[in-house]
C-alpha cells in the first residue's frame, strides 16, 4: 500500500488536534510499519545489537575518579553527571525523619523529544531502537531522541545525534505539538530535569534502520507488554493527551493544585549536599557502594561495548536497585469519570517538596518487613487485590542509562464504588484529564505516575490487548 505523507495546517485548533490524536490512539496497526513488520524488525534489532556490558571495579573506570577530599564519584571533564552525598530531613504532621544518602546529580537538562508525521491522515510516532547498559533485554523502544545535553553538543566526543536538527535551533521545518520540564526519580536523582517534547514534521524526515513510524495506537498495545517501551519513551508518551469524556470531576482544577500546594507549604523537606564520604550507613568497597543492611540501591561500575552508539566504548557508574518496585494507582469511577488516587509524595531529591505520585510506590518487599503501621498505606490492599479487579498489570523498565535493571511492577487496581471518597489528607482523587493538563506544566506529576498515565490510556484505546 502507498503512503502520503501530509501536515496539518499550522491554524489548526485545539479540537482538531485531539482528533487527530484519538485517531492515531485508535489505529492499532499501520500501513506504514505492519504490526508483523513491526515484530520482525524489533526481533532483528535484539538480536543484533547486544551490549558487552561487564562489571569493573571503580579502580577500571576510564575518565571517572573519587574526589580527594569528599569521596564524590566524578567524570573528569566536569560534565555527564557526578555520584555525591545528601542530608535529607522530613517533617510532616508531628513526624520527623532524617537520613544521609548517596545521589546521582545531573544538573544538566537532556531532551526526550517524539517527531510525529501523518502518513495516509493518520499521526505516526518516529521510535528509535536503543540499547543502554542498564537494559533488561538490551534493546527498547526510546524516543526520536533521547540525549543529555552533554551528548548532543557532542562532550562525548562520538558521532552526532540523529535527528536532534527537530528540537534544537535552529529548527528544521515543523512545530511543537508539546513541550515541558519533566521530573525523573526523585529518590535517586537530585532535582533532575529532562525537556519531554513532541514535534510535528513538516517535510520529508529521512529513515534509519534503527528508527520505525507507529501509530500512538501501536505504542499503547506495547504498553502491555514487559521492557519494551523505555522510561522515556513512555514519560513522552505521557504529554500527549487523549479527550477523556465528560463528566465533572470530584475536585475543580483550582481545588487540585490548591490541596497540592498545601501539601507543600506544610510539609518540610530540606536537602543539603553533603559529601559522599561523610554518608552514613553505607560502605564502599572496591566495585560497589552498598546499604550496610543491603536496603534501597547500590553503585557499581561497568565497561561497556556497543557497535552502534554514538560512542562504542566507555565505562560509568551505575545504580542498581535492591529490589523490583512497585507503582500503583488505584481507580474509582465518581459520576462517571474514572478518578486515580494520587499521593502527594515527597523523595529525597526532589525539586518542589512534592509531586502527585501513585497511591502506592515502593520496594514492596522491604515494606511489607516494616511494621505494619509503617508501611505504604494501601500497599497490602494494593497487593491483595483479586486478578478481576486489575486493570493494567506489566513490569517495566526504567533508565537503562543510568540504572541497571532497574524494574517497577506497574498496576491499575479498580477500587470499586465502595471504596472511602474521604481520604487522608496526603492523598487526592484526581480525574484522567486533570493529570493530562498538569502534565502540560512541570514538577506537577513524578515520573511512575507519568508511566500509569500511559497506562491508563492504553487500557481505553486497546483492540484486543497487546500488538501481536
Amino acid at each position: 500500500m502507498t503512503t502520503t505523507a501530509t501536515s496539518a495546517v499550522s491554524s489548526e485548533t485545539a479540537a482538531d488536534l485531539g482528533l487527530r490524536l484519538t485517531l492515531s490512539a485508535s489505529t492499532p496497526d499501520s500501513a506504514v510499519t505492519p504490526n508483523a513488520e513491526f515484530r520482525r524488525w524489533f526481533t532483528a534489532q535484539r538480536r543484533a545489537k547486544r551490549y558487552e556490558v561487564r562489571r569493573i571495579p571503580f579502580s577500571e573506570l576510564a575518565g571517572w575518579h573519587f574526589q580527594d577530599g569528599t569521596g564524590d564519584l566524578v567524570h573528569h571533564s566536569g560534565r555527564f553527571f557526578s555520584v555525591e552525598g545528601l542530608h535529607v530531613r522530613t517533617s510532616w504532621n508531628g513526624r520527623e525523619s532524617s537520613w544521609t544518602q548517596p545521589i546521582i546529580n545531573q544538573p544538566e537538562i537532556g531532551i526526550l523529544g517524539i517527531v510525529v508525521k501523518e502518513f495516509d491522515g493518520v499521526l505516526h510516532c518516529l521510535m528509535q531502537a536503543k540499547m543502554e547498559p542498564g537494559n533488561l533485554d538490551t534493546v527498547q523502544l526510546s524516543p526520536t531522541v533521547q540525549a543529555t545535553r552533554s551528548n548532543y553538543t557532542g562532550v562525548h566526543g562520538g558521532s552526532a545525534v540523529r535527528y536532534i536538527e527537530h528540537f534544537v535551533p535552529p529548527r528544521r521545518g515543523g512545530r511543537v505539538l508539546f513541550d515541558s520540564l519533566q521530573s525523573e526519580q526523585g529518590a535517586w536523582f537530585l532535582r533532575k530535569r529532562n525537556r519531554n517534547v513532541v514535534v510535528e514534521a513538516v517535510g520529508e524526515v529521512p529513515g534509519h534502520e534503527d528508527f520505525v513510524w507507529l501509530t500512538l495506537g501501536q505504542l499503547y498495545g506495547l504498553l502491555h507488554e514487559d521492557n519494551v517501551l523505555n522510561m522515556d519513551a513512555r514519560t513522552v508518551l505521557a504529554q500527549i493527551p487523549l479527550p477523556a469524556g465528560g463528566g465533572r470531576p470530584l475536585h475543580s482544577p483550582r481545588e487540585v493544585l490548591s490541596r497540592l500546594t498545601e501539601v507543600k507549604a506544610r510539609r518540610e523537606l530540606v536537602q543539603r549536599s553533603i559529601p559522599l564520604a561523610e554518608v552514613s550507613h553505607w560502605r564502599r568497597t572496591d566495585d560497589e557502594i552498598a546499604h550496610e543492611e543491603g536496603l534501597h540501591f547500590r553503585l557499581i561500575a561497568a565497561e561497556i561495548r556497543a557497535a552502534n552508539r554514538e560512542v562504542t566504548h566507555w565505562s560509568q557508574p551505575l545504580l542498581a536497585p535492591a529490589e523490583q518496585g512497585l507503582a500503583a494507582f488505584l481507580v474509582r469511577r465518581v459520576a462517571g469519570v474514572p478518578h486515580l488516587l494520587a499521593h502527594a509524595r515527597s523523595e529525597a531529591g526532589v525539586l518542589d517538596v512534592a509531586e502527585l505520585a501513585p497511591t502506592v510506590q515502593c520496594q514492596p518487599g522491604h515494606a511489607r518487613s516494616l511494621p505494619p503501621g509503617s508501611r505504604p498505606r494501601y500497599l497490602d490492599l494494593v497487593l491483595d487485590t483479586p486478578p478481576e479487579r486489575v486493570l493494567f498489570d506489566s513490569v517495566q523498565s526504567e533508565e537503562g542509562g543510568r540504572f541497571h535493571y532497574a524494574t517497577n511492577r506497574y498496576l491499575l487496581v479498580e477500587a470499586g464504588d465502595d471504596f472511602p471518597l474521604d481520604v487522608p489528607e496526603e492523598f487526592l482523587w484526581v480525574a484522567e484529564k486533570q493529570l493530562g493538563e498538569l502534565l502540560q506544566h512541570g514538577n506537577y506529576v513524578n515520573i511512575e505516575a507519568r508511566t500509569l498515565v500511559a497506562a491508563l490510556r492504553a487500557t481505553r484505546t486497546a483492540r484486543g490487548g497487546p500488538v501481536r
